[in-house]
């Protein structure tokens, strides 16, 4: 039967307050036989200090210390204890739709041969997928020589849309457009989703990919189970590459450097991956379509009628007290200094 009201998570750490009863013990027996040592034979009580050069601690000021550390020892086990109340009941999800967005943010993303720009253009992509979609979990992952987690495939993805307006390609250091470790991190992902999950990637970007055995490589992936999408993003003509400060990025010979859509190479890797190709345009037909290719399952994403109980956990307030409790000695030090 779940608990419905105040209760402790880990009550088990209250077996630990036996060790008050022993230390009470010893504390008394040492005191009774400090009482009657030998030295009490040479002199009067109130001369001892004077002979040792340290004071007997009277009755009630042991008592009081031990009391003082029975209260902090108690308010440690009760934090340990993990005492809690209210809660929040949060649905289950059954196994659905998953698409992972791999997102090109080198520095060929700037051309301006679509508007606003080729990244531009990607984020008004994602902003359609995230708002017509009602069947698929998405998650976002941008890279360039490095690939950056922005979000997991959630169901929130909302989240998502709140984290475009600071996609930039200033978020790669080292420019590139590394296609193998975004697949790296991307399988990590796909590879902590329930077995009956559909498991897809959506690859956004200009095709201005040249790494090695990236066909073989996604070929591997489909054979898993996980599909890639492509959405070009550019025209076949091309346009300049602009310099991060200013001006056009030139090659050995002094000219500029043309960035054009390379669509062979992307339908090629849709083709491997057993997806879809289509190039972006300002009409919804290219999300739609990507949408409907990714949710494949027979699954329902929706949520089920299964519930986990998520409790709201409250040990920090026997710490605080604690920690009350303690700042005295730390003043005390500090006037000794």
């Amino acid at each position: 039967m779940p608990e419905t009201g105040f209760h402790f998570a880990q009550p088990g750490w209250f077996w630990a307050l036996a060790i008050l009863v022993p230390v009470a013990v010893w504390l008394w027996r040492s005191s009774v036989k400090a009482a009657r040592g030998p030295i009490h034979r040479y002199a009067d009580p109130h001369l001892l200090p004077h002979l040792t050069g340290t004071r007997e601690l009277k009755a009630t000021e042991r008592w009081g210390r031990f009391l003082r550390w029975s209260a902090l020892w108690t308010l440690l086990i009760l934090a340990l204890a993990g005492p809690r109340w209210d809660y929040e009941d949060i649905r289950l999800f059954h196994p659905g739709n998953n698409l992972l967005i791999l997102l090109d943010i080198s520095r060929s993303m700037q051309v301006d041969d679509v508007a606003p720009s080729r990244l531009g253009r990607a984020r008004q992509e994602i902003q359609d997928l995230i708002l017509q979609n009602r069947q698929v979990r998405l998650g976002l992952i941008a890279f360039a020589s490095v690939p950056h987690v922005l979000s997991p495939v959630t169901e929130d993805t909302y989240t998502i849309l709140n984290s475009l307006p600071a996609l930039s390609t200033e978020l790669a250091r080292l420019q590139g457009s590394r296609l193998h470790q975004a697949l790296d991190r991307a399988e990590i992902l796909l590879d902590s989703l329930p077995e009956d999950s559909a498991r897809a990637l959506l690859l956004i970007s200009d095709g201005d990919l040249d790494e090695p055995e990236l066909t073989a490589r996604i070929e591997k992936l489909a054979a898993r189970g996980i599909r890639l999408h492509a959405l070009g993003i550019g025209t076949p003509e091309g346009a300049r590459v602009p310099a991060q400060q200013g001006g056009w990025i030139h090659d050995r010979s002094g000219q500029p450097v043309l960035s054009a859509l390379n669509q062979t190479l992307l339908q090629d890797l849709a083709a491997a991956g057993q997806g879809i190709y289509r190039v972006a345009d300002y009409r919804d037909d290219d999300t739609e379509e990507i949408l409907e290719a990714a949710a494949v399952t027979r699954l329902p994403p929706e949520a089920s009628d299964d519930r986990t109980r998520i409790w709201n956990e409250r040990f920090y307030l026997p710490l605080l007290a604690l920690a009350a409790l303690l700042l005295p000695n730390f003043r005390e030090r500090r006037r000794i200094r």
